[in-house]
């Protein structure tokens, strides 16, 4: 694709990034076969190769966004299954993030709009704000129907029905290796997994540790800005992003580190982009580090290997896991394989659903700021895993077990709980809350 950006216009470092993946893309369309919106909606402005287009306008024009391009930008789910699809490796992640961020410059929402996003930016990277959000909205679903924008009706919505009580296992400490110690790790506890689900974490650092990992909890630690980047709020994700460096350098210059291990997919996706992020800035070199030790959980574990004398006999057994593929994990880290080999190791009988390489509409806060789009995905999502009669649906992201799980009466669980289960941890809170038929005979 051709562009006109001038000799000023390139020196700006993220217009000469822009420029760069225009100039990659040859407008074949391969990236709406797998767009979701574009599949919803059938508007090519909905697809990549629609967006694309407006973003270059935008940016060689050197003009303040307009309602229209926002509207477009807006309904991209930053699933990034074009990313996969392309056959010219566009990186559309780095060209919507820098859209994002520039609409957030240029152009001024309505006022609800900006309300809102205000709100969730305030409060989701924040666990101890969140949860006493969640406890608001409980309390405020009953009138749900009463509230006149379907944003607020959603949010309402996205309170489980129980709130669990703060992790300290959360806190800044070290967990000691089982046995021998075959690595030192620091595993990153997430914001709103940390109100929504605290028996991820706790699943992650008992697995750990029994597979000989010294497992670390940084002090300083905290969201790892992925929402407020999508928001466009850069200063914000920057300020996230770097604290989380500070504290994981300081850990490995002090006594070592060998991963920066993620159980949420769509944190882990940021975290490996913060050598991208911080590429103009003196933290570019540790930025770049952290980025290059971040590793899914499933990744960690395929490269440790768990012994097959570790699992326990007979739990697994005759069990279907009906296996998601979060978006952020598949297409974002371009981890497929390893969570699914995982769970046939331990036992399970892993499926997938006809579209898993499609998003199930939850995409951070996406469900909450586009909840119709959100809801018709979510819907597509549950039938074609219900389809494949499962007794549990896994998943390695929060975002996409809560808005599943809001969908369907089929226990959802993390793939880590499973396999944490599996080598002789508890069962998994979502079967048990299920009843005797979620797999219930099994210990």
């Amino acid at each position: 694709m051709q562009t006109t950006f001038t000799p000023e216009q390139l020196k700006d470092p993220a217009i000469q990034r822009s420029n760069e993946i225009l100039r990659s893309c040859v407008h074949c369309g391969f990236c709406t076969a797998t767009c979701p919106t574009y599949q919803v909606l059938g508007d090519e402005l909905d697809s990549p190769r629609g967006r694309i287009y407006l973003i270059k306008d935008m940016l060689e024009q050197g003009r303040p966004a307009d309602a229209q391009t926002v509207k477009h930008i807006d309904r991209c789910l930053s699933c990034l299954a074009c990313m996969t699809t392309c056959p010219s490796g566009v990186h559309y992640m780095h060209l919507v993030d820098n859209a994002r961020e520039y609409i957030e410059k240029t152009y001024r929402r309505p006022f609800t709009d900006r309300a809102l996003r205000w709100v969730l930016a305030l409060v989701i990277p924040h666990p101890t704000r969140f949860r006493l959000a969640l406890l608001g909205a409980k309390m405020g679903r009953p009138f749900a129907r009463l509230m006149p924008d379907a944003r607020l009706r959603a949010m309402l919505a996205m309170a489980p029905k129980t709130i669990p009580p703060v992790s300290r296992n959360d806190d800044p400490q070290v967990f000691a290796a089982q046995g021998p110690r075959r690595m030192r790790v620091a595993l990153l506890t997430g914001c709103a997994q940390k109100a929504l689900n605290t028996d991820i974490n706790d699943a992650t650092i008992r697995l750990l540790r029994r597979l000989g990992c010294e497992v670390v909890i940084a002090k300083g630690m905290g969201c790892c800005g992925a929402l407020t980047h999508h928001m466009g709020k850069a200063a914000q994700a920057h300020a996230s992003a770097a604290a989380n460096i500070a504290a994981w350098m300081a850990e490995k210059r002090a006594a070592g580190l060998d991963a920066v291990v993620i159980n949420t997919s769509g944190c882990g996706t940021t975290v490996k982009d913060y050598g991208h992020m911080f590429r103009n800035d003196p933290l570019a070199a540790d930025a770049a580090m952290v980025a290059g030790m971040a590793m899914d959980i499933s990744e960690l574990l395929a490269k440790l290997g768990i012994p097959p004398e570790s699992f326990v006999s007979g739990t697994a057994k005759g069990v279907k896991v009906a296996y998601h593929a979060a978006c952020s994990l598949q297409h974002g880290q371009q981890v497929k394989t390893a969570p699914k080999d995982l769970l046939k190791r331990a036992g399970f009988t892993v499926v997938e659903p006809a579209d898993s390489h499609l998003c199930c509409g939850s995409a951070g806060t996406y469900n909450l700021l586009q909840p119709v789009i959100s809801q018709q995905l979510k819907a597509r999502k549950v039938q074609t895993l219900e389809a494949k009669a499962p007794d549990i649906i896994a998943a390695g992201n929060i975002g996409c077990m809560m808005q599943i799980g809001s969908g369907t009466g089929i226990p959802v669980v993390h793939t880590v709980e499973l396999l944490d289960w599996a080598t002789g941890g508890p069962r998994p809170r979502a079967l048990a809350a299920a009843g005797p038929q979620a797999a219930g005979h099994r210990p």
